[in-house]
């Protein structure tokens, strides 16, 4: 009597592979087109094999988003390593922080996981207080680094960096929903005057 074949198990896509699968969909088709489903198909797992390992598609996005955070701090800490002033080096870092352009994939997952963060538990806020966290911290060093070098005025850097991230977000919903007159670069523009007004102007 002929032996059965032996059943094979596939294993399961590494974590990294289906988060990258999941930021890729949502550049492609947007929020929308993000299901667990579709995403099941893309690497090959049934919707019910990923609520497995991430629970929830809240769960999902903010995992997607942390991923897609990795590689921009990754990529922030080495502009910040670069030699040049401390204003080449914060020209850099908001060319990083600000979206590339309507319908940004990275802006528009931020925009989606702070939109479910109001009923998100706490430990889910912590999380995304981390990622807020990681920007803050550089962007404070780098401005009480311009500071002691002269080339920025005298500021309390903490209380600095607050406000501009703040102008850095708002400016970066605009170019993300795209609201009319609100491009990135013209966003650039406006931001470089900014800091030229209220950081650069008056230092030693």
């Amino acid at each position: 009597m002929p032996r059965a074949p032996r059943r094979t198990h596939h294993a399961a896509p590494p974590r990294e592979a289906v988060l990258a699968a999941a930021m890729a969909t949502i550049a492609e088709h947007g929020l929308d087109g993000l299901t667990m489903a579709g995403l099941g198909r893309e690497v090959g797992m049934s919707s019910g094999h990923l609520l497995y390992y991430f629970r929830t598609k809240d769960e999902l996005l903010l995992q997607t988003l942390e991923w897609s955070e990795n590689r921009l701090g990754a990529e922030r800490r080495a502009l910040l390593a670069r030699p040049g002033t401390a204003r080449e080096r914060l020209d850099a870092y908001i060319d990083l922080y600000l979206p590339a352009g309507h319908r940004d994939p990275h802006w528009t997952l931020w925009l989606e996981v702070w939109g479910r963060s109001q009923n998100a538990d706490d430990e889910a806020r912590a999380r995304q207080a981390a990622i807020e966290g990681a920007w803050h911290r550089d962007l404070v060093a780098l401005l009480a680094e311009g500071t002691s070098r002269g080339e920025f005025r005298a500021v309390d850097a903490d209380r600095y960096a607050t406000r501009l991230r703040a102008l850095l977000d708002g400016f970066s919903v605009h170019v993300t929903v795209g609201i009319p007159g609100a491009g990135r670069e013209r966003v650039l523009v406006q931001t470089a005057e900014f800091l030229d007004e209220a950081l650069t102007q008056g230092a030693d």
